[in-house]
């Protein structure tokens, strides 16, 4: 194992910060960032192999079994071999799939490759327009060796001309070895799945859920987090916007409620504040929840921003948007005004950034506390580790990594400040 995954990996499960275990192993934190940093980079150092054996020994006092943790990496238990909800997850196997994900790092950016699913097909079924999540969960594919097949619309579906979702999923079943679903009616997905043993994955069905964005957005903040030396634990996340159809808020809040003594701020126009049953589901699980419509007193101190787009499509015939004015967006102005220095702002994408939307605003496009790029990067590391959970092959890929034979860019974007191989 890397020694960057195996210290990230040691971190999550021990709760620590950066400061925390290099204290407890007792080296200096420049020492443990250094053993944190890419292979590629200049700057990273090998942890010495007693440093190594310190940090096996804790975990092992701490009573915390590695092969507990892994034996179910995608959880999910009620779907068995599909990923439906995150209702079935645990911390424990969340933390197990993230493990996953970070071993995928190196192939998600472009300095390893692996042949791991060579042979394998997805298909790929998107009854909703998608850019980003069907593109996300074919180059992970692509990157793991397999093939992929697309098609997208009802329009170009035999659904178009009657066929049901059982006989849909069976004939593709024969086709492709994992389907991801998108559709637009809640339970949709789990259908498609209740007709095939070949895995599902559900890419968001309608105002539902939609679980591998969740976890690259939970991901994300980890890793943030840990660059900053912070905790998910005791953090405050303030959620803004369509918290009522936003099915990656849905996904969201259910994994955020497996940590501890959270500050959740719910911040919506009356109309589309978050379902009830998830606000008890937070308060049940012992987090202060608070709703409110005032964006920039809900904003005030929090260490996440989770911004989303009003999605109207999912509007029932008769129902109207009330109480979301320009004051609404989240611009340069008010993130100066209301968050701190560290603040991560996110959204799950695509924003609306024609002028006068009331989203997330572009003038924040080169603010270092913009996350927005880095759910997108992370998420092909995360749907990588999906995929290779779900078919098994996750022992397989760190012995089968080999350097890429094409020019990787240094930067992926203007707004990088650092080169994208050091993150």
């Amino acid at each position: 194992m890397p020694q960057q995954v195996f210290l990230r990996d040691a971190m999550r499960r021990l709760n620590f910060t950066r400061d925390a275990l290099a204290q407890r192993i007792g080296v200096s934190r420049r020492a443990l960032d250094s053993w944190l940093l890419p292979d590629e980079s200049p700057e990273m150092r090998k942890m010495p192999e007693i440093a190594q054996r310190f940090v096996l020994e804790i975990l092992k006092r701490t009573s915390i079994d590695t092969q507990d943790v892994y034996n179910h990496p995608t959880g999910n238990s009620e779907s068995g071999q599909h990923l439906l909800s995150v209702d079935g997850y645990t911390r424990d196997s969340v933390e197990a799939l993230l493990r996953v994900a970070d071993i995928m790092q190196p192939v998600a950016r472009r300095q390893k490759t692996t042949r791991v699913l060579e042979g394998a097909v997805l298909a790929n079924l998107f009854f909703e327009a998608s850019t980003r999540t069907r593109l996300s969960f074919s180059s992970a594919f692509a990157r793991l060796g397999g093939s992929v097949c697309d098609t997208t619309g009802f329009t170009f579906s035999s659904m178009a001309k009657g066929e049901s979702i059982h006989d849909t999923s069976r004939v593709i079943s024969g086709y492709a070895d994992a389907i991801v679903v998108r559709h637009p009616e809640q339970g949709a997905v789990a259908e498609f799945a209740r007709a095939t043993h070949v895995p599902v994955i559900n890419a968001g069905d309608g105002p539902g859920e939609h679980p591998s964005q969740a976890l690259l957005d939970l991901y994300t903040i980890q890793r943030e987090f840990s660059r900053l030396d912070k905790l998910v634990d005791g953090a405050h996340i303030a959620f803004v916007g369509d918290l009522k159809y936003g099915r990656t808020v849905h996904s969201l809040t259910k994994l955020l409620a497996l940590h501890r003594n959270l500050r959740v701020t719910l911040i919506s126009p009356p109309s589309l504040m978050l379902p009830e049953h998830l606000v008890e589901y937070l308060a049940r699980n012992g987090h202060h929840v608070e709703q409110t419509h005032d964006l920039p007193g809900g904003l005030k101190g929090a260490d996440v921003v989770y911004a989303t787009r009003i999605q109207k499509e999912r509007f029932a015939q008769q129902e109207t948007l009330e109480g979301y004015s320009t004051d609404f967006q989240i611009n340069q102005a008010l993130v100066n005004a209301t968050c701190g220095a560290h603040t991560l702002i996110m959204h799950p994408l695509p924003r609306d950034s024609r002028p006068g939307a009331n989203d997330l605003s572009v003038d924040l496009n080169f603010d270092s506390r913009l996350a927005i790029f880095k759910q997108t990067d992370n998420g092909i590391a995360v749907r990588m580790a999906i995929f290779a959970t779900l078919l098994g092959v996750q022992d397989q890929v760190q012995h089968s990594l080999r350097e890429v034979g094409w020019r990787v860019p240094v930067y992926l974007g203007p707004e990088e400040e650092v080169p994208y191989r050091d993150q």
